[in-house]
């Protein structure tokens, strides 16, 4: 099970995966806080160099950025014509505002250096890596395990989901606007979590027949050699960099 979005070997693959976990939460907050515009595209040209030294697949990585970047588009229908200022361009009968503009500018590459970045370190480590870092880190044993089960388990849920949905189709079922595929599609959703709550139940048993207690045991052997080392040094650098820009 891994989160690769390049199963090969570039320079982030052979990062500590516990630097990973801090370069991701040091990025994401240097995006986060930037106010201004040279701070912001700072932040997005360090994610794009993190992506090129992760040789992320552009196909997969589009994808994700995609996704992120949809719930954007509600902040550029609104945005620009909620925030008082100079008058710009006009659209519809509705005239946007310079700082509108400007505000939703900054956030659309705040959200992309931030999302970039973690998908350039986590892109490049499998999901048990992660999990492993982060316990290492302190993070608490049950957040850890829920982390796990919940990505191992999406998978199995959403072949479940497919199955059903491959089912109405059998059946000739065609969705509209009518009670009758509501009630379907209640129907489906009810199914699905009594399925995955036997599917749950299940697991459980067999996990505590082989001897769960409640702690995963992870067969981690980290340890800093000098690239990571020089790796720390240079993210504490461009850090610093992001916070200078960000104090003019």
């Amino acid at each position: 099970m891994t989160c690769d979005l390049n199963p090969g070997r570039s320079v982030l693959h052979r990062l500590d995966p516990r630097l990973k976990l801090l370069a991701v939460t040091a990025w994401s907050l240097l995006a986060a806080l930037s106010r201004t515009g040279p701070a912001a595209l700072f932040a997005l040209a360090g994610a794009l160099a993190f992506a090129g030294l992760g040789r992320l697949a552009p196909g997969p990585t589009a994808k994700r950025l995609s996704a992120v970047n949809f719930f954007l588009v509600f902040i550029w229908l609104f945005l620009p014509f909620s925030v008082p200022g100079e008058p710009g361009p006009a659209l519809g009968g509705l005239s946007a505002t310079k700082p509108g503009l400007e505000l939703a500018l900054l956030l659309t590459v705040k959200v992309n250096a931030a999302a970039l970045g973690a998908l350039a370190f986590f892109g490049t480590s499998s999901v048990t890596q992660l999990a492993a870092a982060a316990r290492r880190l302190g993070a608490p044993e049950k957040l850890t395990a829920v982390f796990l089960l919940t990505l191992r388990y999406f998978h199995v849920l959403s072949l479940e989901y497919a199955r059903l949905r491959q089912a109405l189709k059998v059946r000739a079922f065609r969705p509209g606007l009518n009670l009758h595929t509501l009630r379907t599609y209640a129907n489906l959703v009810g199914i699905l979590l009594v399925r995955g709550v036997d599917r749950a139940e299940r697991v459980h048993a067999a996990m505590l027949c082989r001897g769960y207690t409640g702690r995963f045991w992870f067969h981690d052997h980290f340890r800093f050699t000098g690239l990571d080392w020089l790796g720390a040094v240079l993210l504490a650098i461009l850090l610093s960099g992001g916070a200078a820009l960000n104090a003019f």
